[in-house]
């Protein structure tokens, strides 16, 4: 039932570090699901540098869902909408058409502590990929939990699976999971869609005799459930759903089409995409491609 295991890339953003798990080379998507990055787990001390905050930046073609286990992160984007993101609460930010946002950290900066997370990007139906750009927060009464007697505790952050829809507007059939399991804890993933896979978060599970821990994704055949039992006290991400067709991804742009992301540079670089109003006086320009080599050299 295993197809693929994806490790996930450590890379510095300038201030922590992120693991990058999709897109991979031999795995570009998981049904919708484009993009997935491990945000920490790090210790901020109170006081820490403007340095590891994301100043506005563009994004079109794609919803971005941001996850935290821990910490706050504070967004802003250009339909106007201010959020402190939470822990267990779902940012849904559809950038469709073209949407400009940043995520500071001003709440860790004052106060100092854990931040843990994830960051998604669920690329829209071609159809929809023009769409208004929109802003959804959604806090735990929206999205349905699941506890059982052995060690299971389970959240659907978006979309519908185990026979629970969660109040986040998705646009294609898809499935977000959060699974806490206690050492010993069975559960299983149903073979429900035709593209599904798990990560692992923390901890480490046994999965068809073979243990994945921290930082690895397995990618599952479709048509069988999975079983999956907690070697230790784990966090799982189950993510997957119904394939939109092939994407284009280049910086903060996901598109059907190359054109379309060409345009979308050209409007950031030349300053025709609008900036948060609560936050348009910095911004992450376009970075150009490297120059090209000297044949002679």
């Amino acid at each position: 039932m295993i197809e693929l295991v994806i490790d996930q890339r450590r890379k510095d953003l300038g201030g922590f570090e992120v693991g990058r798990v999709l897109p991979f080379a031999k795995r570009r998507m998981v049904g919708p699901f484009v993009f997935f990055d491990h945000m920490g787990p790090v210790e901020f001390q109170a006081g820490f540098g403007r340095d590891v905050d994301v100043r506005p930046h563009p994004h079109i073609g794609l919803s971005t869902v941001t996850y935290l286990f821990d910490g706050h992160i504070t967004h802003r984007d250009s339909v106007g909408a201010i959020q402190e993101i939470n822990p267990g609460e779902v940012n849904w930010m559809t950038a469709g058409s073209g949407i400009t946002h940043s995520e500071r950290f001003e709440t860790l900066r004052t106060r100092g502590g854990k931040m843990h997370g994830i960051q998604a990007w669920v690329a829209l139906p071609t159809e929809l990929e023009e769409t208004a750009p929109s802003f959804a927060n959604h806090g735990p009464a929206d999205l349905p939990t699941y506890e059982s007697p052995d060690g299971l505790w389970a959240r659907l952050i978006a979309g519908k699976a185990f026979g629970a829809e969660a109040k986040v507007k998705t646009h294609s059939p898809m499935f977000y999971v959060h699974w806490n399991l206690r050492a010993g804890a069975k559960a299983q993933l149903p073979a429900e869609y035709p593209e599904r896979a798990a990560y692992v978060a923390e901890g480490v599970v046994d999965v068809e005799g073979r243990e994945f821990q921290a930082g690895q994704m397995i990618v599952f055949e479709p048509g069988q459930p999975v079983l999956f039992t907690a070697t230790t006290d784990a966090i799982v991400m189950l993510l997957g759903g119904e394939p939109v067709g092939p994407r284009f991804i280049e910086w903060n742009f996901v598109s059907s089409s190359k054109d379309r992301i060409e345009q979308a540079k050209a409007d950031w670089r030349a300053g025709r995409m609008k900036l948060p109003d609560a936050d348009h006086d910095e911004f992450i320009p376009l970075p150009e491609p490297p120059p090209a080599a000297n044949p002679m050299s």
